[in-house]
């Protein structure tokens, strides 16, 4: 049998000191590292450090960082673990330009903003001052002496609910569009109160109507490219699509499929050239010299003629009556004296 190898309790003693040892160290290390990490947690907490360092705004336009920032109400006092993004969300949506709002936190200390504006769709001057109209029809109480040059100017819209119609349709309308118009004046009819009448940066005029104006606006650069050079006038888009030249344009003409007008006093003055270069008096025909006008005698009575070359006929016109008549019976004799000629002649050929 073999020796087992024996180890004295003497031996195996210290070694079991050394290992718990080991293991209390490990604990205690690992306790003191969450001891100091509180501390520096509660230091990092209480010192400036964590206070919001940056605050970023992105997509301002119209509306300053300063404003966003101020209805945000964050400064880089504010700590930045304290900070409420759905309140910061909602104290910036309230300003009547802003139309939506993300907040987001960067670690260490930044905060971003991201804003939405409300679109500027055109600008309404009261008392020679511009206000921005936004895309829902608000009307902004800040002014400025001039428009600025990113929407048209609307005038004569005197109803909200017109106005209103006619920002949601300038909404839909493509920048490219928006950008030829200057002004836009409501003109309301008895028959249609939504009639409106645009002046062009081209110099082109356009009626049209609030109703569909986004749809039938977009056709506009077309209509533009298939005119004549140096053409100006009146463009209709409310019923159908055709081009109107002015009053004092000269010429009528038509346009690729699109009918000219004239305007009511060019109508007038036409139609009174008209009747005076066809007056009854130019209007009676004088007979030509080689014709002439044969008129029947009463109790005459007329027998046929032989027909002869127009070189020997007299000339009737000429010739008196009476000696038309004894030329007549003339030759009504040698018609007679040869008839009884031939009936001789034929009786001798019998017999």
């Amino acid at each position: 049998m073999e020796e087992r190898k024996v180890v004295s309790i003497e031996d195996r003693i210290p070694k079991l000191k050394q290992t718990r040892r080991k293991k209390a160290n490990r604990r205690l290390i690992l306790y003191l590292m969450i001891l100091f990490l509180l501390i520096a947690v509660v230091i990092y907490l209480q010192s400036p450090l964590s206070n919001v360092g940056n605050i970023e705004v992105q997509g301002e336009r119209h509306v300053t960082a300063d404003e966003i920032k101020e209805l945000a109400n964050i400064t880089t006092e504010t700590n930045y673990w304290k900070v409420d993004t759905d309140s910061i969300k909602n104290n910036v949506e309230s300003h009547k330009e802003i139309k939506s709002v993300n907040v987001n936190r960067d670690f260490p200390n930044t905060v971003q903003i991201q804003v939405e504006e409300a679109e500027r769709i055109g600008y309404v001057q009261t008392n020679g001052e511009f206000s921005a109209i936004l895309e829902n029809g608000t009307k902004l109480e800040a002014t400025s002496s001039l428009p600025g040059g990113d929407a048209p100017i609307l005038a004569g819209f005197s109803k909200q609910t017109y106005l209103e119609e006619m920002s949601k349709e300038l909404k839909e309308l493509p920048h490219s569009v928006t950008n030829l118009i200057s002004e836009i004046h409501w003109e309301p009819k008895e028959d249609n109160p939504y009639q409106i009448r645009l002046y062009m940066n081209d110099g082109f005029q356009v009626f049209a109507s609030i109703r569909n104006f986004s749809n039938k606006m977009t056709i506009y650069p077309s209509i533009v490219a298939q005119l004549e050079e140096g053409a100006e006038g009146i463009i209709h888009i409310d019923v159908g699509a055709y081009f109107e030249e002015y009053a004092d344009a000269g010429e009528e003409g038509d346009t690729e499929g699109e009918a000219q007008a004239d305007s009511p006093d060019q109508v007038e003055e036409s139609i009174s050239e008209f009747e005076a270069n066809n007056s009854p008096e130019d209007n009676t025909e004088s007979a030509p010299e080689s014709e002439t006008t044969i008129t029947p005698q009463e109790n005459t009575e007329l027998t046929p003629q032989p027909e002869t070359r127009e070189d020997s006929e007299p000339d009737m016109e000429d010739t008196p009556v009476s000696e038309q008549d004894s030329e007549q019976s003339g030759n009504e004799e040698d018609n007679d004296g040869s008839a009884s000629t031939d009936a001789s002649s034929s009786e001798e050929s019998e017999q």
